[in-house]
């Protein structure tokens, strides 16, 4: 059977003689193609698919194309971030709001801690304890503010709100009453911090979704489920010997360690 010649006449070649067994003579036509085509002169052609530049999707990347897009411009304006991309409004403003959050629960506990640091109260252990929970609380909120300046937004300070001085509560007691106040406030920053991660989401941001998930969500039921089983043990020893023995042990157990 025959193989009908293939029309090369429309490509440059250049042409190639050689001897094949049998006494044939066989020519090589290269092409502009880069497609080469042994043709024998006995009626019998035989070719050979050469390498396919083009892209096995059809999709070619052209970087300096595809930079020219409006979204991908470097602004010019001095007060403009040149880093900031796909970071929606809504998300820099939850981000400022959850700064306020922490540095207003810093400050309670702050609070917290000249109070148990007085003279007449003295209870080292829980100074202590709402010292290093005051500290958290500032870098949460300095974590944030690095957050915000990544992404391209502008940090925006509020105004923070001011605590009270005294913790005594006449049926519970400082101690107690402090605890049970801070548990509170642990749960309150929880709900603010699945408010800004809802943000996140519905604004499609899964870098900023993950970094309040890495960053918060985990480190803060942590915190909720320790406090409360603080509350238990304040309960149980009571506002007498047994307070006192309690705060020796968190003076010297440490901010992650369990007080009983």
């Amino acid at each position: 059977m025959l193989v009908k010649p293939l029309s090369v006449s429309s490509l440059p070649v250049s042409r190639r003689w050689g001897v094949v067994p049998g006494g044939g003579r066989l020519s090589t036509l290269s092409a502009a193609t880069s497609l080469p085509v042994k043709r024998r002169f006995d009626g019998l052609v035989v070719s050979a698919a050469g390498g396919n530049t083009s892209a096995v999707t059809g999709v070619i990347f052209h970087p300096f194309e595809e930079i020219k897009k409006e979204d991908l411009a470097v602004p010019f304006a001095p007060n403009v971030s040149l880093a900031r991309q796909f970071y929606a409004d809504d998300c820099e403003a939850a981000i400022n709001e959850q700064i306020n959050v922490e540095y207003n629960v810093s400050y309670v506990y702050h609070a917290m801690f000249a109070y148990f640091d007085r003279d007449n109260i003295a209870l080292k252990g829980h100074a202590k304890f709402f010292k290093e929970s005051s500290e958290e609380e500032r870098e949460h909120a300095e974590k944030l503010m690095k957050f915000q300046n990544l992404r391209g937004g502008r940090v925006r300070l509020h105004s923070v709100t001011s605590p009270p001085s005294e913790f005594y509560h006449p049926d519970k007691g400082d101690a107690l009453y402090a605890m049970e106040l801070a548990l509170s406030l642990e749960k309150l920053t929880n709900e603010k911090l699945l408010c800004l991660h809802k943000v996140a989401v519905e604004n499609n941001d899964p870098q900023m979704a993950d970094f309040v998930e890495t960053e918060y969500l985990t480190e803060q039921v942590e915190a909720i489920k320790k406090i409360a089983e603080y509350i238990t043990q304040l309960r149980m020893v009571g506002k007498g010997h047994g307070l006192w023995h309690f705060d020796k042990v968190l003076l010297h157990d440490g901010h992650d360690g369990h007080a009983l």
